[in-house]
């Protein structure tokens, strides 16, 4: 929580604007609503930065990690695959086609700024339908056949995307800048969107914690320990399915996050999945104000896509974490 709370300082007090770190501070001192106003000391344009672009960046930063976070947990607890991220029961995949899509025929602001977010959580819902009704079969879900379906959706799913990118034309810089993940240019409102998300899933994941838990010594142990095993595993793919949406739907692709942090996480406080599940929620929101802090400015005034840079920096610590597993355990890293 410390960790978190000096990240967000820093994000809040970095920027391009010109704006010192007591500046910054003071106008959030300020616009507190027993002080007078910002507005009575500083410009319309410097509050305007402090409180309507850095301040709802870095909580929607903050949110999205954490959407990623849990969601990676939980379906690696589902899956019992460390391997498993947010997107591999193809629901990116799914809400890129519809976000695409809507780029391509050019309805993105039919509802306003709600129009992407909408399609593309609808069509990840739909594509999380679609893969379960596949793995289904006499009233249970095998693990290898939820992967293997969900993996299938995904490449059918993503040669679409990859379609409407050869098809389009004005547009085509506007679909890559979805698919590789950026929450610059988002509003208060894309904010307010993700917190009933966060609240929602963080308490039934932890909940939750225990089973998955059992769940790791295998269903049939875990069914004879009073699990209810179908029913969990239906309930928290379904609740990580509606982050990975919701978030997707918000800030396009952004991977890495739900992979790496959980892993980090189990090198400090083991694979206890109680302690996982809240941790990840902090260590995500951590990992995405941290990235996207460095895609504001690496290359400043521009700005790299925010997946890119969690992609460069995921992959890394991923690989790092893989290789000193390996000579732990005297596998082929070890050579």
């Amino acid at each position: 929580m410390l960790l978190l709370l000096l990240t967000i300082v820093t994000a809040l007090s970095l920027g391009s604007s010109g704006l010192s770190f007591g500046d910054v501070w003071h106008i959030l001192w300020l616009s507190l609503p027993f002080n007078e106003g910002a507005a009575s000391q500083y410009s319309t344009g410097q509050v305007a930065i402090v409180l309507q672009i850095r301040l709802s960046r870095v909580l929607l930063g903050a949110l999205v990690g954490a959407c990623l976070a849990l969601a990676g947990v939980g379906f690696q607890g589902v899956l019992r695959n460390p391997l498993a991220d947010p997107y591999t029961l193809g629901v990116a995949s799914g809400s890129s086609v519809g976000a695409a899509f809507i780029i391509l025929m050019g309805y993105q602001l039919l509802l306003g700024l709600w129009t992407i977010p909408i399609v593309a959580f609808a069509t990840g819902i739909i594509t999380l339908l679609g893969v379960i009704g596949l793995a289904h079969y006499k009233g249970s879900m095998q693990i290898q056949t939820l992967v293997l379906a969900g993996v299938i959706i995904q490449s059918f799913l993503g040669s679409f995307v990859s379609l409407m990118v050869s098809m389009s034309e004005g547009v085509v810089n506007e679909i890559l800048f979805w698919i590789m993940g950026s929450i610059a240019m988002k509003s208060w409102e894309h904010v307010y969107l993700l917190v009933p998300f966060v609240l929602v899933a963080l308490p039934i994941l932890i909940f939750y914690g225990r089973v998955l838990n059992l769940l790791a010594l295998g269903e049939r142990e875990a069914a004879y320990l009073g699990v209810e095993v179908e029913r969990s595993k239906l309930i928290v793919l379904i609740v990580c399915t509606l982050l990975t949406a919701a978030a997707v739907s918000v800030s396009g692709v952004i991977g890495f996050v739900g992979l790496v942090v959980p892993h980090l996480l189990r090198l400090i406080v083991g694979p206890d999945y109680r302690l996982l599940v809240p941790l990840s929620a902090f260590g995500g929101a951590i990992y995405m104000i941290a990235a996207d802090t460095v895609a504001r400015l690496a290359l400043s005034p521009k700005e790299l896509p925010l997946g890119v840079v969690t992609a460069l920096i995921g992959a890394p610590i991923f690989t790092y974490l893989l290789v000193k597993r390996n000579r732990q355990e005297g596998g082929v890293g070890s050579l």
